[in-house]
């Protein structure tokens, strides 16, 4: 309010050329990019996590699925598998487990012998594929740890 009283009273007193260097200049904007504060940012992942993530991206999963009591290998699970391989041959220093589940609803010991045999098959033909067997143990949950489809082998990153 005290600008335009002062603006017109200059108006009143001083020449037109002076009144133009009176007005209120004209504020400019400038957009500052956004920085994250710490506390926002996405946590980097480091160590095992860090290569359980490759691991996903560049194999696209980490099961294979078998059909019925079956321990064979269908087509897409061999193609999972020449892309897990191949990224285990780049990882020698990576420990890996390969989980054998199994149908919930046969009896333990049944469900047990099934899923140490994918677990199984699934080590062989990763074995065949150029990964050394060293680097490679297997597990039979059978229908100890339900998920999802049980018919399948997990192959977990441990070290």
């Amino acid at each position: 309010m005290r600008r335009v009283i002062l603006i017109g009273l200059a108006a009143i007193i001083l020449p037109a050329p002076a009144i133009a260097q009176l007005r209120v200049p004209t504020i400019i904007q400038r957009v500052i990019p956004a920085t994250r504060d710490k506390a926002h940012q996405t946590p980097q992942l480091v160590g095992i996590d860090a290569l359980r993530a490759d691991f996903l991206a560049k194999t696209g999963s980490d099961a294979v699925y078998f059909g019925g009591d079956s321990g064979l290998l269908s087509a897409p699970a061999k193609t999972t598998l020449t892309a897990q391989a191949q990224w285990l041959r780049q990882h020698p220093e990576v420990v890996v487990r390969i989980e054998g589940h199994a149908d919930p609803r046969d009896t333990r010991s049944h469900a047990l012998a099934v899923g140490a045999r994918r677990a199984e098959e699934v080590r062989q033909y990763l074995v065949l594929l150029g990964v050394p067997a060293a680097q490679l143990s297997t597990v039979s949950f059978g229908k100890e740890r339900p998920v999802g489809g049980n018919a399948r082998a997990v192959t977990i990153l441990v070290r």
